[in-house]
């Protein structure tokens, strides 16, 4: 599963490449509006033409189709214009390997991974259960599979439930919808018993009082200690091995990429934007709305990462029988 080490804001790096784009950039979204890889795009957007971090204008455009494979397929035919940076997750290299997409994730150049996504397992408000000791126990006792919700099939959503299915020893029926939203609608009005979003995805019905998280799948409870609820803040809830769910980790990561065909200066143009785009404030304010974990990977380190990654993925979707042939 996603293994990530992560690294204070490091200060903006001086721009050593003679490289500098010769017309508009564009920012592609492998999403629709509204998700966090539109979020991310166009917070690295804003903060780019507040700060005159370049001097060529930044548009960006969505791109979501195929579960982002529209946005990947558009950078490979776009080989060697570095004026496409593509935001997206993991899912640049997950997705080829459930479906027939059209491209293969080498057809891209990563640039840097700029934040990882949290995961939580969530449960409605008035369910009986308080730990995840007792949501475990319920759901192997219950007469019929209990239901967990996620965004998208053979997705990360239910890579995570795959995993709970096998360390907590249970099966659930996993119900994919479009969106986290959507997915926290359908937890918040009891329509299933339980989904793993982000705390972002599933912050208003907390604060709502219908939902309420059990655990978070990381190493460490997340740093945020300003309140969200009337008792509690993201830095109190526990983490899911500490809570007696042997996971030890599991995050997203928020990654930019050029087409193929780029230079090594190119890259390092948009590598050290990045680098200062982390440096400010409103970044830094941004991770906080969102509650993600602040980290930078790039060069060898990102590489190293997202070939373990895959073949983590490889592993996990042919044992499920996922794997595209």
């Amino acid at each position: 599963m996603a293994l990530v080490v992560a690294v204070g804001c490091s200060k903006p790096a001086t721009q050593k490449s003679g490289w500098a784009p010769s017309r508009p950039i564009e920012f592609v979204v492998a999403a629709g509006p509204g998700g966090g890889s539109d979020s991310l795009a166009r917070t690295v957007q804003a903060i780019v033409q507040k700060h005159k971090l370049i001097d060529s204008p930044v548009i960006v455009t969505n791109k979501g189709g195929g579960s982002g494979s529209e946005a990947f397929v558009y950078a490979k035919g776009a080989a060697g214009d570095p004026h496409k940076v593509v935001f997206a997750t993991n899912n640049v290299w997950l997705l080829p390997l459930g479906s027939s997409v059209g491209y293969a994730w080498s057809d891209l150049r990563p640039v840097a991974a700029v934040a990882f996504d949290e995961f939580m397992l969530w449960v409605n408000a008035t369910a009986p259960y308080q730990t995840v000791v007792s949501f475990l126990d319920a759901a192997r006792g219950a007469p019929a599979k209990f239901a967990i919700a996620g965004t998208a099939s053979k997705d990360t959503d239910q890579v995570l439930v795959r995993q709970i299915e096998k360390v907590g020893h249970v099966a659930f029926s996993y119900v994919p919808f479009r969106s986290g939203s959507e997915v926290a609608v359908q937890l918040a009005g009891g329509h299933v018993a339980a989904n793993v979003n982000n705390p972002q995805e599933n912050i208003g019905q907390w604060r709502a009082g219908t939902i309420r998280p059990l655990c978070v799948f990381s190493r460490t409870r997340l740093s945020y200690a300003d309140a969200v609820t009337a008792r509690q803040s993201w830095a109190d809830i526990p983490t899911c091995m500490e809570a007696g769910l042997p996971i030890e980790r599991y995050q997203m990561p928020r990654t930019v990429w050029l087409p193929k065909g780029v230079s090594d200066e190119q890259v390092s143009f948009y590598r050290t934007m990045l680098e200062k785009v982390r440096a400010t404030q409103e970044w830094k304010e941004w991770l906080q709305r969102g509650s993600q974990t602040d980290a930078f990977l790039s060069g060898s380190e990102l590489d190293d990462y997202i070939a373990s990654d895959e073949r983590w993925l490889r592993g996990q979707f042919a044992e499920d029988g996922w794997l595209v042939k």
